[in-house]
């Protein structure tokens, strides 16, 4: 009856070891060295059921009774011990590996080649040992079949007890840092190898030692090693690392746009300052004036570097707001002249007749789109024309209106192979032919992110050296067909109804409160500046401001902490203006709804800071 038993836990030992192995060996999976040892596990626990099975037939027969059978018999009992050793040492090695990587003490390459040599030399003296030592077959009466003990068994009994003590040890240190799948199969297959050996013990002919192996693989295959689980965990951990990444990225990007736009805000400003003296000759203020340029090109190339980052993060939103196209179009005919220059180039531009009033999409991308588009065709066109038009199919329908927007220029072109690197980020196009030319190979690029983003597409045509055509096909939702009357704001504001005006600034950077208070000394401001949002929590409560422009990127107490404490001051109704470096696509929105009034951004804008002293000092 015992031999059938054991016959029987045998058989289906190894059958559902044969399944695993088969399962595991058919799918396709990740090579790492975890599932390396796993694997040699799989193929060790298999070779030790087979000879046991083996040993389990013949160990009741004539053949081993004496002679040649019995010392082939016994032979085959020690290398079944050293193989079982061996599963136990690859377990020890899995567990020490699982355990190092949870306390984030990964070996180097070299270290792990050291420690695998040491393992294959250390576990070749005990084989050797085991097959030296001598061991003795007990046959039992009852007609089942014996078992073996001896020197050997001990010295292996011995090896193996120390090795289940060393992954409970290593069990132990690494428990917080462990999941519970990880080190539930190592624990359960220590608490079966208690029971194993009570039970062998007390009964040396059950053998139990590769059943409960068998098991603990099985747990294993379906917790920790299964090749599906792993692939899935790979490709989570890959894209955790690469937001993680990117957002590192967009974060430096962040971080380096503030701190390239304080400095500029303070070059900018003070060229601007030289520009309106009037005690400085004419060569200085063209000196001056080319500073601005420069500083406003190098703005671009870091609002363009923003942009491309957002756009990889998933970062940028369509806003939508309804906008006067034939306005929008008119602006931007305004900024592209200056950059044309005194070229000899004739800049056209038309609309089409039933372009309608208003319509409603995002205005500030479909500017953006354009404005990259014109300035390219203004910087790579050295004579010529460039013809701006804008054609519309209106479907009433749907109520939207299909924009046909085409920027054509007589310029270099692009020969017919680089057509399709036009739009590959940081990449310049004939860079030999365009070296005396600004950019950083962002602004197309950026042009196509974003009229995909927007539902539409980019189309270009070129002949090189005859000039090129870019297509933007766009829909925009329409809400009037009538066009509305044009207000022209007042740019030209009259200094002296702010005389006597109180302003606050609130700015860490001494250099930045000098710009800003260069800036606003023609307007006869009573100014009053400090350097932290604690000071300025000390001088509101002691005199009364029409203004407050605050810096929000400040140690200790930044712009927003220092709003929210002003406005616990009782009676506080101040407007307070954001005045920082932070200009990433919906900063304004962001500020607005942090409470405060508006928001500027360094450098400061002329025009918009005009609005908002005319929005707040009437």
């Amino acid at each position: 009856m015992l031999k059938v038993a054991q016959m029987v836990i045998l058989f289906m030992s190894t059958l559902y070891l044969s399944l695993i192995v088969v399962l595991f060996f058919v799918k396709k999976r990740i090579s790492n060295d975890d599932t390396e040892i796993y694997k040699k596990m799989l193929i060790t626990n298999l070779n030790a059921i087979i000879i046991e099975f083996i040993l389990y037939m013949t160990g009741n027969t004539s053949l081993v009774k004496e002679g040649l059978g019995l010392s082939i018999f016994l032979i085959l009992s020690k290398l079944f011990v050293g193989v079982i050793v061996g599963w136990f040492i690859l377990i020890a090695k899995y567990t020490l590996l699982i355990c190092d990587k949870a306390r984030s003490n990964k070996l180097s390459t070299q270290n792990k080649k050291k420690l695998n040599r040491i393992i294959n030399i250390a576990y070749i003296i005990v084989l050797i040992i085991i097959l030296l030592l001598p061991v003795e077959f007990i046959l039992l009466d009852n007609g089942a079949t014996g078992y073996t003990q001896g020197p050997a068994t001990m010295f292996a009994a011995a090896l193996i007890i120390s090795l289940c003590v060393f992954m409970l040890i290593e069990l132990i240190r690494a428990r917080k840092k462990l999941n519970r799948k990880e080190f539930t199969p190592i624990i359960i297959l220590l608490i079966l190898m208690m029971i194993s050996t009570s039970v062998q013990s007390a009964n040396p002919q059950i053998l139990l030692f590769n059943p409960v192996m068998a098991l603990v693989m099985v747990i294993m295959y379906f917790t920790i090693e299964n090749p599906d689980v792993k692939m899935i965990e790979q490709l989570d951990m890959a894209k955790t690392q690469a937001e993680k990444a990117n957002k590192a990225k967009t974060d430096f990007l962040s971080n380096m746009s503030h701190e390239i736009r304080t400095p500029l805000n303070a070059i900018v400003g003070f060229s601007e300052c030289l520009v309106e003296r009037e005690d400085l000759n004419d060569e200085t203020k063209e000196f001056a004036k080319d500073i601005v340029d420069a500083s406003n090109n190098l703005l671009e190339i870091v609002n363009g570097i923003l942009d491309i980052s957002k756009i990889e993060a998933n970062k940028m939103e369509i806003i939508s707001k309804e906008y006067n196209p034939r306005e929008v179009f008119n602006s931007l005919c305004k900024l592209v002249i200056p950059r044309i220059g005194e070229k000899p180039i004739q800049f056209k531009y038309t609309y089409s007749e039933d372009l309608p009033g208003v319509l409603k999409g995002d205005v500030a991308k479909l500017k953006q789109i354009i404005l990259n588009l014109l300035t390219n065709a203004a910087k790579y066109t050295d004579e010529g024309e460039i013809n701006f038009n804008v054609n519309c199919i209106n479907r009433m329908d749907t109520n939207t209106s299909l924009l046909y927007i085409s920027v054509k220029d007589t310029g270099r072109g692009i020969k017919k192979e680089n057509i399709e690197k036009l739009f590959n980020k940081f990449e310049r196009i004939d860079e030999d032919r365009n070296t005396t030319i600004e950019g950083t190979g962002l602004g197309l690029a950026i042009t196509k992110s974003l009229v995909e983003m927007m539902g539409g597409r980019v189309n270009v045509f070129s002949k090189f050296g005859e000039g090129s055509t870019f297509r933007i096909y766009l829909e925009q939702e329409i809400v009037s067909m009538e066009i509305p009357e044009v207000k022209t704001e007042e740019i030209e504001i009259d200094y002296k109804a702010f005389e006597n005006k109180k302003i606050l600034i609130v700015d860490d950077s001494k250099i930045n409160l000098k710009v800003a208070e260069q800036i606003l000394k023609p307007y006869n401001f009573d100014i009053v500046s400090v350097e932290s949002g604690m000071e300025a929590l000390e001088i509101a409560q002691s005199k009364t401001f029409d203004l407050i422009l605050m810096d929000i990127m400040m140690p200790k107490m930044n712009g927003i902490e220092a709003l929210n404490k002003l406005k616990e001051i009782p009676g506080f109704n101040v407007p307070v203006v954001a005045l920082t470096a932070d200009a990433i696509e919906g900063t304004d929105e962001k500020y607005k709804n942090a409470g405060f009034d508006d928001y500027l951004s360094k450098p400061i804008d002329r025009y918009l800071l005009n609005k908002v002293l005319k929005k707040f000092l009437k």
